[in-house]
């Protein structure tokens, strides 16, 4: 009985030595190669497009929101000799204060909803750019990763030592910068909410 014990035992040991050895003679096999994901992003021709671009449409969305910006701080400035030392009852009991705090909270909510719009705008630009980069990276990256006679793509940042040899990000930015230099990064809208019924 302990022969034939002693006879699964190696046969499963066989087994599972076999299981072990298979990935690492294809990982063996495969050639990988590695790219600095956030170095493309960074230092490519488009990479540094995109940001400019956004940059410029967050200084127009700033500029929108200047003048309502300034009309509720002169407006504040104009409140504030008037509360000092009044408490909510006191506003209350002079009811052309208590009007004219309420329309200044409105101001200050309706630009505090307008500024989260343009946040949100911004945020909808800047992840489309980066999508139509992915999109124009792919192909370049496809090329190279085939001209190396690669296998397998590891990003640098997932890997915990790489060689200089298997880094390809040089090669992918100078592709990348030829095929694509520019990127168009057109200002995103939140779509239209529908009127409430």
């Amino acid at each position: 009985m302990s022969r034939i014990k002693t006879l699964f035992a190696a046969l499963a040991l066989t087994a599972a030595s076999a299981a072990v050895t298979a990935p690492v003679a294809v990982a063996q096999a495969a050639k990988v190669v590695v790219i600095d994901q956030a170095r493309i992003m960074r230092d490519s021709a488009a990479g540094q497009d995109i940001r400019s671009k956004v940059q410029t449409i967050e200084q127009t969305m700033e500029t929108e929101l200047q003048p309502q910006a300034t009309a509720i701080q002169t407006e504040q400035q104009g409140l504030a000799p008037r509360l000092e030392g009044k408490n909510i009852n006191d506003i209350r009991a002079d009811a052309a204060l208590a009007a004219e705090v309420n329309a200044f909270v409105g101001k200050t909510q309706q630009f505090e909803n307008q500024r989260q719009i343009r946040s949100a705008e911004l945020q909808l630009t800047e992840r489309k750019a980066w999508s139509d980069f992915f999109n124009a990276l792919r192909p370049v990256l496809r090329e190279v990763v085939d001209a190396q006679g690669a296998d397998i793509v590891l990003d640098r940042q997932e890997v915990v030592y790489a060689g200089p040899t298997v880094d390809i990000t040089g090669e992918v930015i100078t592709r990348l910068d030829a095929a694509t230099p520019t990127i168009e990064v057109v200002r995103q809208a939140l779509p239209e909410r529908p009127a409430a019924q």
